[in-house]
């Protein structure tokens, strides 16, 4: 059966618009509960939100058909996704279900599960919930309803999580710390952890009102902690996104550090220990300088397709726990089975303060190599995968590049685009090689 709902990371869209629906939300909770009640009498499935003006009438519309189809549910109100996986799998949960679109406007919104592992679920449990949703309800009696409560101390029990993720002979006294949560999931838990590990605290981003989440903060729009950092004077800035699995951090010159660099400090972390690291895992976007970095360190280095679920799944394979993305997105197995963006900044945080040396300095020699990318339309019925003149340009680009650099081709999966992406160690040579492979996809 082919996908009607799901997507790469759960359910999403335009809120009013199928399938962010009321009614459509009721059909899926009931399809969810009968899925679930296949291998369990009285599940239980705990929800949490972001700070979407939608979250009400999401909430309440799953709510009342997990009900219909005799399940019980646990309400934690406004909690970072990570936070949800964490409870999930703490309170022995038969499911964590999230309303949020992450980093989208607020007109958007959607859902994402968690099992009561806390890890994401495989495509047969999705393909499960799809033929469900093709199906009659089956409605309970009252007698088989399931019941609702909210669980009070959710806020409080992931605060002491993420805070036992860090070094408990370290501590961040000493360090000013601006932090970000893009008036979204974390606005009520990202400043209280930094603040409880002994930083002094600046929160920005942390006052939703159901409409501004993502707007101008957060992960997606790094300026603001930027501004906030010189500001204030600050040390570090950490920004999330709207569901707190995103991170990007800056330093008291404005440096901002993505993803690719903040995963090589979480390996030179735990490298400094004495602490083995067989490999890490990034993504067709990794920076290569950042590849080159930990293979001089004998740290096996593997590519996964774009998106953070194909990451954690070549983790799961190889064994390994370390790895992310560019975005933000980064995993520490050891600590917690989906990416967080709390965590995340707290492992980098920790490194510094084991160290006594900055992110910079941490990072000198690991130069971010220039990167082009070139958008190519497509003709209709173009198959640029047969065609010889590409074909021989890219060996031709490959041979000059060498190890100075690589190439990266591959189709939009939403637009008629072909994306030619060189990296090179020299932002010219980048260029034009990128210029020359465009051109072959045209000739």
């Amino acid at each position: 059966m082919s996908r009607k709902y799901f997507g790469t990371d759960g359910i999403r869209g335009t809120v009013g618009q199928e399938p962010i629906t009321p009614d459509f939300m009721l059909r899926l909770g009931h399809a969810v509960g009968r899925v679930l009640r296949k291998s369990a009498k009285r599940p239980t499935v705990l929800i949490g939100k972001d700070t979407r003006i939608s979250g009400y009438m999401i909430e309440s519309a799953l709510e009342a058909g997990f009900a219909s189809a005799g399940v019980n549910v646990l309400l934690t109100g406004p909690l970072p996704t990570p936070g949800v996986a964490y409870l999930t799998r703490a309170l022995r949960q038969d499911l964590g279900v999230v309303i949020s679109a992450s980093h989208n406007p607020f007109a958007d919104n959607g859902i994402k599960f968690f099992s009561a592992k806390g890890e994401k679920l495989p495509d047969a449990w999705e393909l499960a919930v799809e033929a469900a949703l093709e199906e009659a309800p089956q409605w309970v009696d009252s007698a088989s309803l399931g019941r609702a409560k909210r669980l009070e101390d959710a806020r409080g029990r992931y605060i002491e999580f993420c805070k036992n993720s860090f070094g408990s002979d370290l501590t961040l006294k000493g360090l000013k710390i601006v932090v970000d949560a893009a008036h979204g999931a974390a606005y009520h838990v990202a400043p209280d952890v930094f603040h409880e590990l002994g930083a002094e605290v600046v929160a920005i981003g942390c006052k939703p009102d159901g409409f501004n989440i993502n707007a101008g903060f957060g992960a997606t729009s790094p300026g603001a902690l930027v501004e906030a950092v010189k500001a204030h004077g600050a040390d570090y800035g950490v920004a999330l996104d709207g569901d707190a699995d995103r991170l990007q951090l800056v330093d008291a010159q404005g440096r901002l550090y993505n993803g690719d660099e903040l995963l090589y400090v979480m390996v030179a972390d735990r490298l400094g220990q004495g602490l083995r690291v067989p490999g890490a895992v990034g993504t067709l976007m990794t920076n290569m300088a950042v590849e080159l970095a930990l293979r001089s360190r004998d740290v096996e280095f593997v590519r996964a397709k774009v998106g953070d679920r194909y990451v954690l799944e070549e983790l799961a394979a190889r064994g390994w726990q370390l790895g992310g993305e560019g975005s933000g997105h980064l995993l520490a197995l050891d600590k917690h089975t989906t990416g967080d963006g709390i965590v995340s900044a707290l492992l980098v945080l920790q490194s510094v303060c084991r160290s006594g040396r900055s992110l910079a300095e941490q990072l000198q020699g690991v130069d971010l190599f220039p990167q082009t990318l070139i958008n190519v339309r497509l003709q209709a019925g173009q198959d640029w995968k047969t065609s010889t003149r590409l074909a021989e340009e890219q060996a031709a680009v490959s041979a000059e590049l060498g190890d100075r650099g690589r190439v990266l081709i591959r189709a939009s999966g939403t637009e008629p685009l072909l994306r030619v992406m060189v990296e090179a160690s020299d932002a010219g040579l980048a260029q034009r090689c990128a210029q020359r492979l465009a051109e072959a996809v045209t000739a």
